[in-house]
């Protein structure tokens, strides 16, 4: 049986307010707990309105605090917006409160546009180029205490020091953050429903690049996609208009808070529009629960993913509970 988690992004309805999202975060944790799901993870973004996700930190601690067994971690920290140091800390934190239920997340990207990524990182050395693996190196070095003798942070030591960092994932969209994955001997999680690339040639790279390391001994591989399950085809469909909706408005650069199937259904696409929306439809998973399964598994047989961790990003918080209360039972 594939696992079964969830990547909540704390989504803003329409009519609705950041707040009130935060706290649809930990109801949602709750029932994930309750249903057997294998983890919970949230995200980071910034400057979006239709995001209130922006400290995944601080709602792990929120949501582990309010649930019993189910792992809780980040879908991810973006490492380029925070010093290594910072990222240990928090997290040995986490784990020592909660402890052998904390995941950590990692991205390569800021997780936001390119004036609010200069804006988190302006007190830092700002470099143009990609400095992940630089920042990743320092975090490993931090966790391993193999900083070279007579560097500056080789007395340095992330606190609690006994607390042992949670296991490493690396989160990707590409060919290079599957290689990556490998390379550094992190899990990885594909993010198939946003991706361009392929998503079970991502996997057979990441498998073919792994090696060993502190975090994992062998790979592991979740795929992220996005499912839109309700009692029927037709109900579905119609929660889905608000994805179809929220496509169209991020291709111009509007991440407005999230419509309402009646207003995602009133709007009038243009052709080019709507190419790009049924393009993107058949990334996701819509339909009854017996339309889900059959899409999932042939995701699952494609790309031999050892767990599957769904984001459902519709208006209604309710119908985005019942689609993870019908979800579970075909795998859980």
């Amino acid at each position: 049986m594939t696992a079964l988690s969830v990547l909540d992004l704390s989504p803003v309805s329409a009519g609705s307010t950041g707040a009130q999202a935060l706290r649809n975060s930990i109801d949602l944790g709750q029932l994930a707990d309750k249903l057997g799901y294998v983890r919970y993870w949230v995200a980071e973004h910034h400057n979006m309105p239709m995001i209130a996700s922006s400290a995944p930190d601080i709602m792990i601690g929120q949501i582990a605090a309010a649930t019993n067994r189910i792992r809780v971690g980040s879908g991810g920290v973006m490492l380029p917006n925070h010093a290594p140091l910072t990222v240990a800390e928090r997290f040995k934190v986490l784990e020592a409160l909660f402890p052998d239920r904390i995941d950590l997340g990692l991205g390569r990207a800021p997780g936001t546009d390119q004036v609010t990524s200069y804006m988190l990182r302006r007190r830092q050395n700002v470099s143009e180029e990609d400095d992940f693996l630089d920042r990743f190196s320092e975090l490993m070095a931090l966790e391993t205490r193999q900083f070279p003798e007579g560097h500056p942070f080789s007395k340095v030591q992330a606190m609690p020091a006994e607390v042992k960092l949670p296991p490493i994932f690396l989160l990707g969209s590409s060919d290079y953050s599957a290689q990556l994955a490998g390379q550094i001997g992190a899990a990885f999680a594909f993010a198939h429903h946003f991706a361009t690339f392929p998503a079970d040639e991502a996997m057979r790279i990441y498998r073919a690049s792994f090696k060993p390391s502190v975090s994992h001994d062998k790979p592991y591989a979740i795929l992220g996609t996005h499912v839109v399950c309700a009692d029927t085809d037709e109900e579905a469909d119609r929660l889905a208009s608000t994805v179809d909706l929220n496509l169209t408005r991020r291709n111009k650069g509007e991440f407005l808070p999230l419509a309402s199937p009646e207003e995602a259904l009133a709007y009038q696409y243009t052709p080019a529009e709507r190419t790009r929306v049924t393009q993107n439809r058949l990334k996701l998973s819509v339909g009854s629960p017996a339309t889900v399964k059959a899409k999932l598994d042939e995701l699952i047989a494609a790309t031999q993913a050892d767990e599957v961790m769904v984001t459902t990003m519709i208006h209604d918080h309710q119908a985005r509970r019942h689609s993870y209360e019908l979800l579970a039972p075909l795998f859980i």
